[in-house]
C-alpha cells in the first residue's frame, strides 16, 4: 500500500465528494505533500512516525499551522479507517496538548473606516471617463459590503449577481464548506449603489466584481484595492479586508447584539470560533472605567 497513491485517492473524495473549496483542496494538497515526503523512508502507519512529525510540525511552523495541519492529517487517518484501508489508526493513541495563544482581532478604527469610505466617494465623483467611474463604483460597493456584510474576501470576489436580490435587499452567501447563508442589506445607500452598479454593467459574466478584462476580480486584486485606498486616505495602520470582518463583528458586539446572531452572519460552523469577539473593545473599557470608576467621582 503505497502513501501517495492513497494521498491520490482522498483528495480525489474531498474533491468530488465532500464539497469543499479550491482554497481548502489546496491547502490538503499541500499538507498531504509536505507529510508525505516526510515519511517516505519512515512506516508512516506507526505511531512513532505521526508522534516525530508531529514534534517536527511544532518546530518548523507556527502554533496556527502546525494545528491546522495535523487537523488535514487526522481526517486522512480517519478516512483510511472508515473505509477499511487500514486497520490502526496511530492517533487513536496519540495525545495532542497544545495551548493556543488568545489573539485578539485586529480592527479598524470606525474614523478610518470613515475616512477611506469618504475617499473613496470622492474618486468616484471625481471620475473623468465612464470606464473610470465604473471601476471606482466596484471598488466603493467593495468596500462597503465589506463593513456592511462581514463577508470574507473570498465570499466577495466569487459573488454572481444571481445571488443578489435588490426587492428585498438581501444576499446569497456561499462560505467555507459550501455553507450558504443569507445577509441582509439594511443601509439605502449602499442599496443604491448595488443597484447602479448591476444596471450599468454589460454583464459577459455571472460574477458580481469583476475587473478589465471581465473576470473575476481576484481576492489578491481586492486586497492591493483595499490597502491602496486606505493608504490614499491617510490611514497609517496596514489595512486588509478580513480587518473589515473583525471590526463588523467586534462592533456588533459592542452593540450588545448577541454572540450567536454573530455567529451566524459570519457563517461560523461553530461557537468557539466566534468567541473571539467577546473580548471587551477599548472604546467600551473606556466609557465603563468613566463612569463607574470611583475615582471619578472623588473631586480634589
Amino acid at each position: 500500500m503505497s502513501l501517495q497513491s492513497e494521498i491520490n485517492k482522498y483528495i480525489a473524495v474531498c474533491e468530488n465528494l465532500k464539497g469543499l473549496s479550491k482554497l481548502t483542496i489546496k491547502a490538503y494538497k499541500i499538507d498531504l505533500k509536505q507529510y508525505q515526503e516526510y515519511a517516505n523512508d519512515l512506516d508512516w502507519l506507526s505511531k512513532e512516525c505521526m508522534t516525530t512529525y508531529i514534534d517536527h510540525l511544532y518546530k518548523a511552523y507556527s502554533l496556527k499551522s502546525a494545528k491546522r495541519k495535523i487537523a488535514c492529517l487526522k481526517a486522512f487517518y480517519r478516512y483510511l479507517e472508515m473505509e477499511d484501508i487500514i486497520e490502526y489508526n496511530p492517533f487513536h493513541k496519540i495525545k495532542i496538548k497544545y495551548k493556543e495563544p488568545i489573539v485578539l482581532p485586529k480592527t479598524i478604527a470606525l474614523n478610518d473606516i470613515k475616512n477611506i469610505l469618504v475617499f473613496s466617494y470622492n474618486q468616484k465623483e471625481d471620475s473623468k471617463t465612464v470606464v473610470q467611474r465604473k471601476t471606482r463604483l466596484r471598488d466603493v460597493l467593495i468596500l462597503e459590503m465589506l463593513f456592511s456584510t462581514g463577508m470574507r474576501v473570498s465570499e466577495i470576489s466569487h459573488l454572481s449577481v444571481n445571488d443578489i436580490n435588490l426587492i428585498d435587499g438581501t444576499i446569497r452567501i456561499f462560505g467555507k464548506g459550501s455553507k450558504e447563508r443569507m445577509m441582509c442589506i439594511t443601509n439605502d445607500s449602499i442599496l443604491q449603489l448595488l443597484t447602479e452598479y448591476i444596471n450599468t454593467q454589460n454583464k459577459t459574466s455571472s460574477y458580481m466584481f469583476t475587473n478589465r478584462l471581465g473576470n473575476r476580480l481576484s481576492e489578491q486584486s481586492i486586497r492591493n484595492m483595499v490597502n491602496n485606498y486606505a493608504c490614499a486616505a491617510g490611514v497609517t495602520q496596514h489595512i486588509t479586508p478580513h480587518m473589515f470582518r473583525h471590526t463588523f463583528a467586534t462592533a456588533l458586539h459592542d452593540e450588545d447584539v448577541d454572540i450567536r446572531y454573530i455567529q451566524q452572519l459570519l457563517g461560523h460552523s461553530s461557537i468557539s470560533t466566534t468567541q473571539i469577539y467577546t473580548h471587551i473593545s477599548t472604546n467600551k473599557i473606556h466609557k465603563l472605567l468613566e463612569e463607574k470608576h470611583p475615582r471619578n467621582k472623588i473631586i480634589l
